[in-house]
């Protein structure tokens, strides 16, 4: 199942309730938070990987969404600058999805742009700034009709 990156904006109202906890429970949603900033009764902030099928992440989203969570996709490509890379392999280890690997025996470091989420983890390992991020652009409408098909 592809993973899709989420942006989630939690009002003060919510930053205390275990919305997160749902997607699993009731949802059967699989996340992985990226990144946090949330305190209760603050707003908050959050960068979220979902996976699971179509209808169910759907399902999750809309539940966020009724607790007055601004949910909104990180849409982004990464690309390899191929003459900048020496192989060094710092990438694989920080890419949650596997888009960046090891091929053995050659031991030669591959991109599979396909599998890729756009978390943007390699850019900041990388030594040689051989990884570079590029916004996609489509409308929210266009984003959900393509989270997971």
């Amino acid at each position: 199942m592809p993973t899709r990156i989420y942006i989630l904006r939690f009002p003060k109202e919510t930053s205390n309730e275990p919305v997160i906890f749902q997607l699993v429970k009731q949802y059967d949603v699989e996340f992985n938070i990226l990144k946090a900033d949330i305190l209760p009764q603050r707003e908050g902030v959050m960068i979220l990987e979902l996976k699971g099928a179509k209808d169910k992440v759907n399902t999750g989203l809309a539940y966020l969404k009724s607790f007055g969570v601004k949910v909104q996709r990180l849409a982004a490509a990464i690309n390899r600058d191929d003459k900048k890379c020496f192989q060094c392999g710092a990438c694989t280890g920080i890419c949650p999805v596997g888009a960046l690997y090891i091929k053995r025996p050659g031991m030669e470091v591959l991109f599979d742009p396909d599998k890729c989420t756009g978390c943007s983890l390699c850019v900041s390992i990388c030594p040689v700034r051989a990884m570079e991020v590029s916004p996609i652009t489509e409308t929210f409408a266009e984003a959900e009709e393509k989270i997971i098909t």
